[in-house]
Order: structure tokens, then sequence, then C-alpha cells
């Protein structure tokens, strides 16, 4: 996960993993950290204050003016530039006392390294695939490519720029990488007007001209990482997007578009953009709308459903969807209704799980209605109920002694989960988890459950990793009113981050102020207060 597998490197001329640089940067900042033992968090903390302490434009600041402005947006950009060279020279240090520790603790040398991406992610706030990257780019700076590094820090080059930099020259062996760093640097200046093609272009031209052999391969090699992958997109959209060889791509792309130029010339009123799309999802699924029979698993809650309510629907894969288009989705144009043998839930929170023509696993499900015509098979609905608690919207949980979680259990964490529990990933579930690892005596229940991404999994396996079910969250707990499913994840070096799990559709009914503990004693204590008030006068008057 972390692209960091393998021995150990020190960074050239950085004896100290870099914290030296740290300390002379904060010195050269004027934070006042060169002398003494202060540490790299010292100096954040005391960039954040200076941060905090500037006096934003206006009211009554002498840089209200407009050049005042761009000169201040110039200044934090410049900053932020700063702050990410640091980042760096930081994340490399971290890497080489990780490294260091693991060895100490016994770790094969080709495992070194494992989880420090993932450290770094969390502290960034960022996804353990993005951590890894943001190691690679610091190594790759700090070790190989100072002048890069250099602009960078000076605020010549931001992060991303940085990053396509170190990209295109990821083919070259160290010393060719750093001889095309220099050969860059003498025009780094030029680089502030220059658009990121431009960027790369320079960068590819000064690599190629470098080991014009390697170039060659990564070309060749590209091309067996061809693949499709897709992700949300605003208004209930999606972007599929295909990475193919350059041939495959054009003749695909000339293939659409020449069917929608004969469909538009034939006097077809959709525009060619549509035309192609739809041109795609048909040839692709051999269906003109898309539904061949793909169990969907919409989350959607009975009040949705039944009762037109306005609580939004999740879809498994992609997110959060207006709940009018969740309905046209269940019942194709012809407004919401139900199925035959479907009842709706009584009270108390309830999620519908509606799915198409699934593959029949875990569980009764109930016919229902079809989209379309009536005696359409190419669509069924089928409706599986997933009651949640009233007071929290957690499902209800279960309960097994299998070492592998049933499948039931296994839709039913899917459901609950998402997406991967680690705290900023929103990969796809490939592994469903032990939050206590079973041979630990960890319980297979649902509490015990955690979705996660395959290298999310494996990362938690690294030394000094723990995980366990939040206690505050713990079921029957008071504190676990109005909480959902709950996971602390502590890493090796003692910071602990949270993942709650994500609400499901339907807003959950909020606690009432009679269910809190203590509120029958408060209660109580009021009833009190107000009688000794009442009483006063009457003593007083009776005197």
């Amino acid at each position: 996960m972390d692209g960091n597998q393998g021995p150990e490197v020190v960074p050239a001329g950085h004896g100290d993993g870099g914290l030296g640089r740290a300390r002379s940067f904060a010195a050269a900042a004027g934070l006042g950290a060169a002398a003494g033992p202060s540490t790299a968090e010292a100096a954040a903390a005391d960039v954040a204050v200076r941060l905090a302490a500037i006096r934003p434009v206006g009211f009554g600041c002498p840089a209200a003016d407009s050049a005042g402005i761009i000169d201040r947006i110039r200044e934090l950009e410049d900053w932020k530039s700063a702050a990410s060279a640091e980042q760096a020279r930081l994340a490399v240090a971290f890497d080489l006392l990780q490294r260091r520790e693991q060895a100490r603790l016994g770790v094969p040398a080709e495992k070194l390294g494992g989880g420090v991406g993932a450290q770094i992610a969390l502290a960034r706030r960022e996804s353990p695939a993005r951590g890894g990257r943001l190691l690679g780019l610091a190594k790759a700076l700090v070790t190989e490519m100072p002048h890069t590094l250099a602009a960078l820090q000076t605020g010549q080059l931001n992060e991303w720029r940085a990053t396509l930099l170190v990209r295109e020259t990821a083919c070259l062996s160290a010393a060719d990488r750093a001889a095309v760093d220099a050969d860059l640097a003498a025009d780094a200046g030029t680089f502030a007007g220059a658009g990121d093609r431009s960027l790369v272009a320079a960068a590819r031209a000064a690599a190629y001209r470098r080991d014009p052999r390697s170039v060659t391969q990564r070309a060749a090699h590209a091309a067996t990482e061809r693949r499709v992958s897709l992700r949300p997109a605003p208004d209930a959209m999606t972007c599929l997007t295909a990475l193919l060889p350059v041939p495959a791509g054009v003749a695909v792309y000339k293939a659409l578009s020449g069917h929608a130029d004969t469909l538009h010339a034939a006097g077809d009123p959709r525009g060619r953009g549509q035309l192609m799309a739809d041109a795609l999802v048909e040839r692709t699924t051999g269906t003109p709308g898309g539904i061949t029979g793909v169990e969907i698993q919409l989350v959607i809650t009975d009040r949705t459903l039944f009762q037109a309510g306005p609580e939004p629907a999740r879809l498994p894969g992609y997110g959060t969807v207006p709940a009018a288009w969740a309905r046209t989705l269940i019942n194709g144009t012809k407004g919401a209704h139900s199925g035959e043998g479907v009842r709706p839930p009584g009270p108390g929170g309830a999620a519908t799980s509606a799915d198409g023509n699934g593959d029949g696993q875990s569980g009764p499900r109930r016919p229902g209605g079809t989209a379309g015509a009536s005696d359409d098979p190419a669509f069924r609905l089928w409706l599986r109920r997933l009651y949640t608690h009233p007071g929290t919207g957690e499902l209800i949980a279960m309960d097994s002694r299998a070492r592998l979680f049933p499948p039931g259990h296994r839709r039913f964490i899917q459901t609950r989960d998402d997406t991967c529990r680690t705290p900023y990933c929103d990969a796809p579930i490939r592994h469903l988890d032990h939050i206590i690892p079973w041979h630990t005596g960890g319980p297979t229940t649902t509490d015990n459950a955690a979705g996660l991404c395959e290298a999310c999994n494996h990362t938690k396996e690294n030394p000094g990793w723990k995980a366990r079910p939040s206690p505050e969250a713990a079921p029957g707990s008071a504190s676990s009113i109005g909480a959902r499913h709950t996971i602390e994840l502590t890493t090796p070096t003692g910071h602990t981050y949270r993942s709650t799990a994500p609400p499901l559709p339907g807003t959950p009914l909020q606690p009432s102020a009679t269910d809190q503990p203590g509120a029958r004693s408060r209660r109580q204590l009021r009833h009190q207060a107000k009688t000794l008030r009442r009483g006063k006068p009457r003593e007083a008057a009776a005197a």
C-alpha cells in the first residue's frame, strides 16, 4: 500500500534523516526552533500560531487595497509550498526512524517500511493510498531531486507541480534522475509562467535525453496497466474512465463518435455526447438502459419508498442519491408503488435494501414491482428489510460462533460500513475483518467487525498497530445513545484515530431527553426547586 517496501534509505547528506534541515528551516523562518532540542511539532505549532495571527483583509487592516490582497494570497501560497517541502523532509525522517524501529523488532528486511505511508496519511488527513504516494514523493525529492525540493521550498513550484516532475522521472535510475533534476534547475524560474503540460513536456524531454531506453520500456509497460475505473460525480452521475493504449482508445472513441454522427444525421434529437454515452452503455451491457440483472443494493428508508419521503437514499459504490431519483430507479417512470407481498415496516427506524435481479444469496427476499412494463423480466425488484435502532440509527446486531462471517453478517457489515472504515479511506470494501483478532479471542460479531480495503487490512497487521471497538459506543453503554458503530485505531507512535460508520439513509430519531441517563433525577430536582420557591412566599405570609 505504501510503495515503500525494501531496505532502509538514508537521504544523501542527511545523516540525521532530515531533522537537521527541519531545525534549520525553522530557524530561517524565524520560528526559534534552531536552538536547543526543540521538535518539529513545536515549530509546526509556532507556524500555526503565526498564521492564525494574520489579520484578515478589511475591517481596518492596512492592506485592504486590491494589490495588498494579491500580495497576501501570494505570501500564503509561498508558505504552503514551504510547508510542503518541510513535510517531505519530515516524512523521510519518519520513514527512517520507523524502519530502524521495525528492524529492532525483528521485521524481515523485505517488509521494512510497512504502514509508514498509512501513518503519514492519517496525520495529513489523507487516504492511505495517497499517503503512500506522498511518501514516495518525499523520498524522491529529498534523496534524488534536491533542486526540485529547493524550488518547492522557495515557492517556485507547488506540491502538485513537484509531483509531476517526480512522476515523469520515475523510470530513471537515481543517478539519471539527479542529472535531470540538475538540467531542469536552470529553467526552474521559467516554470512560473508555464502550464502543467509544458512542465511535463520539459521533464519528459530531459528524461528521454538521459535514458531513452528506460523511457521506451516504460511506455511499453504502461499497456499492462490498462484498466477501467468508476468514481462518483455530482448530481447522481458517475465518471467511467478507461485507461487504454493509444490505438485502442482512439478506435473506441472513433467508433462511438461515428455511430453518434450516423444517428444524428438520421434525425435523432439527442446530442452528440448523449448518443455516444448511450451507445457505450448499450454496447457494453447489451441493454439500452444498462439494467442487465446486476444486483444494485439501493439502501432506502421505508418512508422514502412507500410515502414519498424526502430522505436521500444510498447507492453502494456511489454514495448518496436524491429520494426522487431512487424511486424512479426502482419503479421506472411510473412513480412509487409497492409490490405484491411487500408490507411497509412498522414504527421505528427502518431501512430497505432494494436489489435488482441478484444472485440469490443471504436471506429471504420478497418479490416486488417491476420497472417499466409489468411483464418485463429485465428488471425485478426484491426488498430486504433492515431495521435500525430508533435512537441511534445503528443496525440491529447479530452473533455467530464461526471463524468467518456468515453470508448474512457479511451483507449486514457491508451495508453498515459502505466503504473502508480506515479514516479518510473511501476505497471499496474487499475484506471483512475482526477488529479484535479472532486468534486473540475476538468474537465473530457485527460489533467486532469492520469492512476494510485489502491494503488497509494488511497495514493494520504491522507491528504496533492496534484496533478496538470504541468503548463509548459499546452496545448498552450510557454514552452509546446517539452514537453509531465506532472504531479506535492506534498507530505505532501512539496516535489514536476514530472511525464512525456512515449514517444510513433517513435522519435517525433524536433520543428524547427523558431517555438520557440522569434525566429523571434532573426533573425531580427541578420539581423540588419549584416547590421550595412556591413555599417561601407562603411561609413569609404566615409569619
